[in-house]
């Protein structure tokens, strides 16, 4: 069996990347007349020269595939040199998938991954983490505009946010990023009673709390800045519109906006910023974002609805100019709309509610009553919720059937409540095994290292290691490698519909092998080490549920 450098976790990019140069490798037979489009294609888009294969039925021949036509570019008439196979079929490296040999068939060079050894490493090891940085993450929706919101008149685009900037966050944390979120809210008012039962653990502060210390450092230093206009600096226009106002705003501190990212070289704001009136709550914003950042030199990230993007990046462009030197992103999302009445958040988390009370009544009947079920209920809602928010690509806008007809469903693959149904299967499946072993049905399970993982032998089980456990890790990687990356621009956009789109897929996958495999077997020695292997998989497969709805603040459901 290969020998694995469990330096880093097994990888798909790292693999993929070593395939590459595996491939490449020396030309000297490659076809001269190709030689200028392979090297566009090898150096600059080296990710194309092998494709990772997903569906059960092309896994089981191959797990890799270099297709006829990047063989046919790279070699004359396609005739992959023996020095190339050897490099392939020999394959290793920090974080790489070893590799149990590679055959040119009539669809392309197609590679088959030491499963036996796969299944030892990523079951057997565990990765470590790193530090990485600091983020802020600043939620608009939830600042005073003057009064703080409350459930009531919170929007759905705006709980949509809310909900973004929370998962987020545990995403960042789980990268090793250090994370705190803005504004802090009165420890006493409805919005914290709100999300803690949304599962948000949003930070508070005193009922007697003041920052007006801070707001009024921010309020010198826009008076002081560069940036302020001066009454000889706002021309004829200017004088004119205050004069209609009729001193509504008589000596009312301006500041430039457009002037300030023009000089400061900011990208990707909207050039209809002009003149900027200072109002208390701007500053109230400001002084939040300052006592958030004040530890470090942290990145903000703004997570606010497409509706306020334009006034969120007045704010953006209003902290530069009181001096601030914060990288700042923003991450906008698009529009939540209903069919039928329109909701509040509290109205749609009610609704929502009580369809799932009714459903899990319609489904287990009398026993759907006190608090494990009060528990259950509220769990649940909040996974619906969850899903019909944030399984949509950010920018996109979510349409949501809010009929009570339209309901949830405690059946089929209906994003939140599936996921958990699921959840739920892998924890009745342990607690039956660990009863079973109470009562001398069977052993402990041993240590990995005295079990032959090369039982597993069921497409299923490579099927969910290969697309769930394996790529887990860089799917965490993703929000932070989005964030960290400099595209020129104020906004950012980030796979955060990613994780819910995992798990419903890993619901899926994971119910079909439930359904087919029976992993408790008869109680007989020679049948032990295939069920202990099993038995492996799905606890690293009920580790990887716990660890993706951790990313959601969501508590797994034991039993239903």
């Amino acid at each position: 069996m290969e020998n694995i450098d469990a330096s880093l976790p097994l990888r798909i990019t790292p693999t993929v990347r070593a395939l590459s140069s595996a491939l490449r490798g020396k030309r000297e037979n490659a076809c001269e007349s190709s030689r200028e489009n392979s090297d566009r294609i090898l150096f600059s888009e080296t990710e194309k020269l092998w494709f990772k294969e997903s569906s059960a039925k092309n896994l089981r021949t191959r797990d890799f595939l270099s297709p006829t036509t990047m063989l046919n570019t790279l070699y004359a008439d396609g005739q992959v040199p023996p020095a190339v196979m050897s490099r392939v079929r020999s394959l290793r490296g920090s974080g790489v998938l070893p590799v149990a040999g590679g055959e040119v068939m009539c669809e392309g060079l197609r590679v088959r991954v030491d499963r036996a050894a796969a299944f030892r490493a990523v079951l057997y090891l565990k990765p470590s983490s790193q530090t990485q940085g600091c983020v802020v993450l600043n939620c608009p929706a939830l600042h005073p505009k003057p009064n703080t919101a409350t459930p009531d008149t919170l929007t759905l685009g705006q709980l949509r946010t809310v909900l973004l900037a929370d998962h987020m966050g545990v995403l960042l944390r789980r990268q090793g990023f250090t994370v705190s979120y803005c504004p802090m809210l009165p420890e006493d008012c409805e919005m914290i009673t709100f999300l803690q039962a949304l599962g948000i653990n949003w930070p508070k502060a005193p009922a007697n709390w003041t920052n007006e210390e801070q707001e009024d450092k921010v309020q010198e230093a826009l008076e002081s800045s560069p940036y302020r206009e001066r009454e000889k600096e706002r021309g004829r226009r200017t004088r004119e519109r205050r004069k209609a106002e009729e001193g509504e705003n008589k000596g009312a501190l301006r500041v430039n906006l457009k002037r300030v990212f023009q000089e400061e070289g900011l990208l990707g704001y909207d050039p209809s910023l002009g003149t900027c009136t200072v109002h208390r709550d701007s500053v109230s914003h400001l002084a939040q974002l300052d006592r958030a950042t004040a530890s470090s030199m942290a990145t903000a990230l703004h997570v606010t609805s497409c509706q306020d993007e334009f006034r969120q990046q007045q704010i953006a462009v209003l902290w530069r100019a009181s001096g601030a030197t914060h990288t700042q992103r923003h991450l906008v999302c698009g529009p939540v709309k209903t069919l039928g009445s329109q909701l509040t958040a509290a109205q749609y988390l009610q609704l929502r509610r009580g369809q799932m009370k009714e459903a899990s009544e319609m489904k287990y009947g009398d026993q759907v009553e006190g608090q494990t079920w009060d528990d259950i209920i509220s769990v649940m809602t909040s996974a619906t919720v969850r899903f019909e928010l944030l399984s949509t690509v950010h920018t996109s806008p979510v349409t949501l059937d809010v009929q009570r007809e339209g309901g949830v469903s405690t059946k089929g693959p209906r994003g939140g409540v599936f996921v958990m149904y699921n959840c739920a299967r892998l924890h009745t499946l342990f607690d039956s095994y660990e009863r079973g072993v109470e009562k001398g049905v069977y052993p402990e399970i041993p240590e990995g290292s005295q079990l032959d993982f090369s039982a597993l032998k069921e497409e299923g089980e490579w099927l969910l290691l290969f697309n769930y456990l394996i790529p887990f890790s860089e799917l965490l990687d993703q929000s932070g490698q989005a964030l960290s990356c400099d595209g020129g621009g104020a906004r950012v956009n980030i796979k955060t519909e990613q994780m819910c789109k995992f798990l419903v897929s890993l619901s899926k996958d994971f119910s079909s092998y439930y359904n087919r495999v029976h992993v408790l077997g008869e109680p007989l020695p020679h049948l032990f080490n295939q069920m202990f292997c099993r038995l492996y998989l799905l606890r690293a497969l009920r580790e990887l549920y716990h660890s993706a709805l951790d990313t959601l603040n969501l508590p797994p459901i034991r039993q239903l």
